[in-house]
């Protein structure tokens, strides 16, 4: 909590046959210093894609379904321009569509999936993973399309009652935002988060969509853990059959963005840990975090929660490891060692001096510290990814600094459009570039609380889309005004600049939402 920044966390732990502790720190409302208790209301995001995945196969045993018909035989409407085979439920269920991943335009589904028409799919179906949350809300809008119920409905009398998971709600609503903690997140929502910026509370809003809607108690996410570990059993029944159950968690493909797990079956990340098949997801809201984790082999599950910044998988991990290993009878493991905010890995590899048009610095190592001398100031570099850093610096405070290798010789520092050149390095040739790309560089802002903003730069000749944590993705032209967002062929995502006034595109589209340029730099 103290490396993240984190106001609350509560931790659930279970068994196959009972709930085995409940464990609450911190706060749940930070300025009425409202501690953390155990009857709170946490989002739970994309945890919620494996309830739409048990619903859907709930239906297909009754016969009321086929998993691999195409989506259209229950949305006649649903398009996406393709060159490949039809899309079916099975490949929105496994992330395979070769779709978009959504930007959450709307807090409703039925527009963002209309407008999945004016995408196009990148990679035949089945063949790719691109994780797709506007997929899932797809799959919530069959789903209410064969039973002619909404979809929190569909969840609570299907997932949520048998179970007894009476204090949670399938949708989040006004009804209950006061039996909820209160949602944080960082001061600054256009630059790289870090632990020293004040938490404010989080942009609330509503949502009923299937691919995360669902507000839930540790408490009842550890019921809902006890049905996976007792393979499709709830305490009432069953919820899935056994061959459903192992469609569920069967392997389908191998994830290559090294966030869900070494496979993904029907929403939910299959892997092994230590020898034990482990299933589980994580989620994401706005203000909330999660992660589930349930030890198949072992028999004991995990539900961490958090309202706001913070690493709910690494505490599953760890507290996962520590019950198994309790059960086994063997000594518990270390706790993870205190991190050490400002350990870089060879750090020798980046020393130098560094600089551009726009000014200079040097890096020095100092054992495994790097530490930047500019302006008179020193300021220590804490590291984010391989080759990228956070630098509280005035200078540096909008992007992280990424490093350029050539050859596996650190090249370049680079931050934002600034592209400062390290010592005795050779500079390549700056590539010419249309004359009309001059008009797209710049700051954009959408009414969009899930991604509000984002930087367009001109670096050496090309153009980059820059999330405000600092990723970045290299803007490939595909035509008049079109990129595709990322070297990757198989990316869907598209950008699109248009409305050009007086030099400037006024108007960024990014995979269907709208952003506008905005006045702050």
């Amino acid at each position: 909590m103290r490396f993240d920044g984190t106001p609350g966390v509560i931790l659930a732990v279970t068994d196959r046959k009972a709930l085995r502790e409940v464990i609450c720190c911190g706060w749940a409302d930070v300025a009425a210093q409202r501690p953390v208790m155990p009857e709170l209301l946490f989002e739970i995001g994309s945890i919620t894609k494996s309830f739409t995945a048990i619903a859907l196969l709930q239906l297909s045993e009754r016969g009321l379904l086929d998993l691999h018909a195409p989506v259209s035989r229950y949305l006649p409407w649903f398009q996406v321009r393709s060159a490949f085979e039809p899309i079916t439920l099975h490949h929105l269920m496994t992330h395979t569509a070769g779709i978009i991943m959504g930007t959450e335009l709307s807090t409703e589904a039925r527009y963002e999936v209309w407008a999945l028409r004016e995408t196009e799919a990148a990679a035949p179906p089945g063949t790719t993973f691109h994780y797709s949350n506007v997929g899932y809300k797809a799959l919530g809008l069959v789903l209410e399309a064969v039973l002619g119920q909404d979809y929190g409905e569909i969840v609570r009398e299907r997932i949520l009652q048998p179970l007894d998971m009476g204090a949670s709600s399938p949708v989040i609503t006004h009804e209950i935002r006061q039996g909820m903690a209160v949602g944080h997140e960082f001061l600054y929502d256009d630059r790289p988060p870090h632990r020293s910026q004040p938490l404010v509370p989080a942009t609330w809003l509503e949502t009923g969509t299937a691919d995360g809607s669902i507000a839930a108690t540790a408490a009842d996410m550890a019921a809902y853990l006890r049905m996976l570990l007792n393979r499709g059993l709830g305490s009432r029944g069953r919820i899935l059959s056994a061959e459903s159950f192992e469609l569920l968690t069967r392997p389908v493909i191998a994830p290559d963005d090294g966030a869900h797990g070494v496979f993904y079956g029907y929403g939910l990340n299959i892997g092994q840990v230590d020898g034990h098949r482990v299933i589980g997801h994580d989620g994401g809201m706005v203000g909330y975090y999660a992660s589930v984790l349930a030890d198949m082999d072992a028999g004991l599950g995990v539900v961490v929660l958090v309202n706001g910044p913070g690493s709910p998988e690494e505490i599953a991990r760890t507290a996962l490891a520590l019950l198994r290993a309790d059960a086994e009878g063997r000594d518990l493991p270390p706790l993870p060692a205190e991190a050490d905010l400002l350990r870089v890995e060879r750090a020798a590899d980046y020393a130098g001096f560094y600089e551009s048009e726009a000014g200079a610095f040097t890096l020095l190592a100092e054992g495994e510290r790097l530490v930047m001398e500019i302006d008179g100031a020193r300021v220590p570099l804490e590291p984010r990814e391989v080759d990228y850093f956070y630098v509280d610096h005035p200078a540096f405070a909008r992007f992280l600094l990424r490093f350029e290798r050539r050859e596996g010789q650190v090249m370049a520092a680079c931050c934002g459009p600034r592209c400062y050149l390290r010592l005795a390095a050779s500079a390549p040739p700056v590539p010419d570039y249309p004359p009309e790309w001059d008009a797209y560089p710049g700051h954009y802002r959408a009414h969009n609380p899930w991604f509000s903003n984002l930087r367009v730069v001109l670096r050496r000749g090309r153009l980059i889309l820059i999330e405000p944590r600092g990723k970045e993705h290299v803007l490939v032209p595909l035509g008049e005004g079109i990129f595709r967002a990322g070297e990757d062929e198989r990316c869907p995502e598209r950008v699109r600049f248009d409305t050009i006034i007086d030099g400037r595109a006024v108007r960024l589209n990014l995979s269907c939402c709208d952003y506008y340029r905005t006045f702050t730099p």
